[in-house]
C-alpha cells in the first residue's frame, strides 16, 4: 500500500475569544486608587474577558493518494477550520499536519487572489505560488479562462467581478493547474447551476487522472456522487472515517438537522394572493423530517400555507419537479389524482406522498402553481430545492447506470 498523501496527527485548533465587560460608572477616585493598587500587581485582563473555543480537537486521520474524500458535518463541525489548516492559511494549535504533493484551495469567496490584480495577473500569481513554471501555467492558460468564462474581463482587477465570476475563476485556476491534491469548500454554492455541473465533472475528471479530492458539502447527494471515503466531524472532532455511504447514513441519524425552506419572504410571486405558500419540509412515511431523501423509501413533500380567509374552496396544488439539468422531471397535481379540495383550511399543510420514492441521487429544483376557484392564488418559480440520495430501489444491490433515466420505474419480467 501506497504512503498517505495527507496524515494528520492529533490535531487541535484553539481560537481565543475576547468579550468586552459591559462598562459600569466610575468617579475620579476609583480611576486613580485603581490606578495606584496596579502598581503593587501584575496586569491583567483589564475590561475584557476571555474565552476558548477549540473548533477542532485531536483529530487523527490518513488519506491515500488518488482518494475523493467528502467532509461532511453540520455548521460549527469544523469542516471549514480543518480546510484552512490543511491549505496552511491557519496554523495549528496542536498537533502536526503532514502533506506529500503540490495542493491547490478553493475557500471562501476571495482566497489566493490579490483584489487589485487583474484576473490575467491572478491566474499566473496562483500558478506561481504553487511552484509551477511560466511556461507551465502558459500551457493551461487558454484552457482556464474557457472554462471560467471571464474573457472580456481578463484584464480588470478581481475586485470588480461579481462574486460568481470570482468563484468560477478561482475555481477554473484551482482545478487546471494540476495539483496533486484539490481541496474545495462549499463556496460553489455560489454560482450558477450551470457553473455548478461544470465543476463537479471538472472534479470527477481531476479524480480520474488519479490527484486527491478533498470536498466539503451539506449537499449528500453531490457527496455520494463524487466522494468514495468521508470523514464525518463533530464539534470539532472525528466521529467516523470510512466508505461514502455508511459515514453519510451515520450523519443523518446522528441528528443532521433537516432542510426546511422558507418560502414566507418571497416577493417574485405571482397570483391573487388567495393563498401563499410559506415554508417547504421533507418527512419520512413516520413523519420525522429528512435532511434528504432516499431512493426507494417513503419520502413526503410537505407544502405549508396561509390564506386570508378563514375557508378556502377548490384549493389545486400543482408541482413541477426539474433535476439538475433544469429538465422538467415529473409533474405533480391534485387535480390529475383526483384530490382537488373543495373546502380547505385558511392555514395549513398540504402533503404529497411518495410511497417508493423514483428519483435518483441528486439535487430537485421545483416550481409552486396553485389555484383558488379556478384563479391562480400563489406562482413561484423555482421556489426551492431538495435532496435525494441513492437507495437500494429495487432490493437487489443493483441500479441502472446513471446515465440510463432520470428516475426508476417499478417493472417485473416474465415469460407467456
Amino acid at each position: 500500500m501506497s504512503s498517505p498523501i495527507i496524515r494528520v496527527k492529533g490535531l487541535g485548533k484553539r481560537y481565543v475569544l475576547r468579550h468586552q465587560q459591559a462598562e459600569q460608572y466610575t468617579a475620579l477616585r476609583d480611576v486613580i486608587a485603581n490606578k495606584a493598587r496596579g502598581l503593587f500587581r501584575p496586569s491583567g485582563g483589564g475590561g475584557n474577558a476571555r474565552s476558548e473555543f477549540w473548533a477542532l480537537r485531536d483529530l487523527s486521520f490518513a488519506i491515500q493518494p488518488g482518494e475523493r474524500v467528502g467532509i461532511i458535518g453540520r455548521n460549527g463541525a469544523g469542516k471549514s477550520t480543518l480546510l484552512k489548516v490543511l491549505s496552511r492559511i491557519v496554523d495549528p494549535t496542536t498537533g502536526r499536519v503532514t502533506i506529500d504533493g503540490r495542493l491547490s484551495s478553493l475557500l471562501e469567496v476571495g482566497t489566493g487572489f490579490h483584489p487589485e490584480l487583474s484576473g490575467r495577473e491572478n491566474i499566473y500569481l496562483n500558478g506561481a505560488i504553487l511552484g509551477m513554471q511560466r511556461r507551465e501555467i502558459a500551457a493551461k492558460f487558454d484552457e482556464i479562462v474557457a472554462f471560467a468564462e471571464v474573457e472580456k474581463f481578463l484584464d480588470t482587477p478581481v475586485k470588480r467581478y461579481s462574486s460568481g465570476m470570482y468563484v468560477r475563476l478561482a475555481f477554473a485556476v484551482a482545478a487546471h493547474l494540476e495539483p496533486e491534491i484539490l481541496v474545495v469548500d462549499e463556496v460553489l454554492a455560489v454560482g450558477d447551476a450551470e457553473f455548478q455541473r461544470k465543476c463537479m465533472g471538472k472534479m470527477k475528471e481531476v479524480a480520474m487522472g488519479g490527484r486527491t479530492i478533498l470536498f466539503v458539502s451539506h449537499n449528500m447527494a453531490a457527496i455520494q456522487n463524487l466522494c468514495n471515503t468521508a470523514i464525518y466531524l463533530k464539534q470539532g472532532q472525528l466521529v467516523s472515517q470510512g466508505a461514502t455511504a455508511p459515514v453519510i447514513a451515520e450523519y443523518l441519524q446522528g441528528g443532521a438537522s433537516a432542510t426546511r425552506v422558507d418560502l414566507s419572504e418571497r416577493q417574485d410571486r405571482q397570483g391573487n394572493g388567495a393563498v401563499r405558500f410559506t415554508g417547504f419540509f421533507l418527512t419520512d412515511g413516520s413523519g420525522n423530517e429528512l435532511v434528504a431523501g432516499r431512493s426507494g423509501e417513503t419520502v413526503v413533500l410537505n407544502f405549508e400555507y396561509a390564506a386570508g380567509q378563514a375557508e378556502l374552496r377548490h384549493l389545486h396544488l400543482a408541482i413541477g419537479i426539474d433535476d439538475e439539468y433544469g429538465q422538467r422531471v415529473t409533474h405533480l397535481s391534485n387535480e390529475v389524482t383526483g384530490q382537488v379540495f373543495a373546502e380547505a383550511p385558511g392555514s395549513g399543510r398540504i402533503a404529497i406522498r411518495l410511497p417508493r420514492c423514483p428519483f435518483r441521487n441528486g439535487r430537485y429544483s421545483f416550481t409552486l402553481y396553485s389555484t383558488v376557484n379556478g384563479d391562480i392564488a400563489d406562482y413561484l418559480f423555482n421556489a426551492g430545492t431538495f435532496d435525494v440520495e441513492a437507495g437500494d430501489y429495487y432490493g437487489t444491490g443493483k441500479l441502472p447506470a446513471g446515465d440510463q433515466g432520470a428516475f426508476f420505474v417499478d417493472h417485473s419480467f416474465s415469460l407467456q
